[in-house]
């Protein structure tokens, strides 16, 4: 759990991944709803890394990320809307392949709605 201004602070690599293999990596911290109506998705970091000049970048050693977290939205459970925030990478490979990883976290403390009963 983190609060607002905290620093997010991580690392990602990919273990079995040959230079070759790899055509980019996106890393991100995003934030989307879920729940009634339309879902919407907002980006709040958001790096590309691709070999450079046609030299291959190594994702198998630790690349670090570092963001200051935004005020809000924070993240809610709703009974009606949810929001959830998540670090989403995704590998872009060489053969159009695309594989996508999340871990979630929690922003702020805000507390669970319940259903009211009429007595």
């Amino acid at each position: 759990m983190y609060r607002p201004g905290e620093v997010l602070e991580g690392y990602f690599r990919l273990e079995e991944a040959s230079p070759e293999q790899v055509r980019a990596v996106e890393l991100s911290a995003v934030w989307h709803t879920e729940g009634k109506g339309e879902e919407d998705l907002s980006v709040h970091y958001f790096e590309r890394l691709e070999p450079a000049s046609g030299s291959a970048n190594d994702f198998t050693q630790p690349h670090l990320f570092k963001s200051i977290l935004p005020p809000s939205p924070l993240s809610y459970s709703g009974l009606i809307l949810k929001i959830r925030w998540c670090v989403r990478a995704r590998v872009f490979l060489a053969r159009g392949k695309e594989l996508t990883h999340e871990v979630p976290f929690q922003l702020g403390t805000v507390p669970s709605a319940q259903s009211v009963t009429a007595t």
